[in-house]
């Protein structure tokens, strides 16, 4: 496993995207008494419990950073050797800036807090999926999902950080268990827009020349395109109807190739909820 350039590139952009999280975390997550999604939600709420019930105190960074590393040992295996590294970086320096970030509370409306901090630590989320790391722990068990189930799943894990809310709203208020849910839904759909990896799209291409355009399309992505034939009712001229999917992350890529050969196609674009059967995901390296 080697590194080049465009490895220091990403794990800029990681360590960028860390310092936007912990950020976010110091200004609004703790000054809001917030609970994030996944494994920050989780050790927030275990930091807190143990110091109301058994009176110890154990930092937040100390639990997330531990939770971590016992899920990043799990799914070596199973993920990409640079991508589980990018994100132990990512983690890594999250736990210690979160630890050492001494930052002043922006407003002390928790509607503000809430909605902006969740932009916040989607934006962060996203910047970090985008060079090809996650936060760990549930990041981890999605990304896993989502490539064998081809479909997206943070909805999935959404469900269950709302054990979380329900935990904490039982023990610390329900007022800021229910901003919570506010701050990881305004998170979810920052990730959701700016993560398109595991997100697929049905393409309908008519066209004059199918060899051709199944060509390019192949020299974008390795999906299987099935070719039809069909008539155009107005015109009653016969063409070629191609049926591809796509990783959505690959759209613009495959309309410019399809547009090169043939600039008179015709292509209707859809949104894929699920595949059963084999679809290639590219491997996370």
């Amino acid at each position: 496993m080697k590194f080049n350039r465009k490895d220091w590139k990403y794990i800029l952009g990681v360590t960028v995207s860390a310092i936007i999280y912990s950020f976010g975390m110091n200004t609004f997550v703790k000054s809001g008494n917030l609970f994030p999604g996944g494994y920050a939600g989780i050790a927030r709420l275990l930091s807190l419990l143990i110091e109301k019930y058994l009176h110890i105190s154990l930092s937040f960074s100390v639990i997330y950073f531990t939770m971590n590393i016992i899920t990043t040992l799990i799914v070596w295996k199973n993920i990409g050797h640079k991508f589980v590294l990018y994100s132990v970086l990512w983690f890594t320096e999250t736990s210690i800036l979160t630890q050492l970030f001494v930052l002043p509370q922006l407003t002390n409306d928790p509607l503000l807090i809430s909605v902006f901090g969740g932009v916040i630590n989607g934006i962060a989320v996203g910047i970090a999926l985008r060079f090809n790391a996650s936060s760990g722990g549930t990041d981890f068990i999605a990304i896993d999902l989502s490539t064998k189930l081809n479909m997206p799943t943070w909805n999935y894990i959404f469900a269950v950080n709302a054990v979380v809310l329900v935990l904490a709203g039982l023990n610390f208020g329900w007022n800021q268990a229910l901003y919570s849910m506010i701050f990881q839904y305004v998170s979810k759909e920052v990730v959701n827009t700016l993560h398109q990896r595991y997100k697929l799209k049905r393409l309908h291409i008519v066209t004059d020349y199918p060899e051709e355009v199944s060509q390019a399309i192949f020299s974008i992505c390795r999906h299987g395109i099935t070719k039809l034939k069909c008539t155009g009712e107005y015109s009653h001229h016969e063409h070629s109807l191609l049926l591809v999917t796509i990783n959505a992350f690959q759209k613009d890529d495959v309309l410019h190739a399809v547009a090169s050969v043939d600039p008179k196609a015709f292509i209707s674009i859809n949104t894929v909820e699920k595949i059963v059967g084999s679809f290639y995901q590219v491997p996370l390296e």
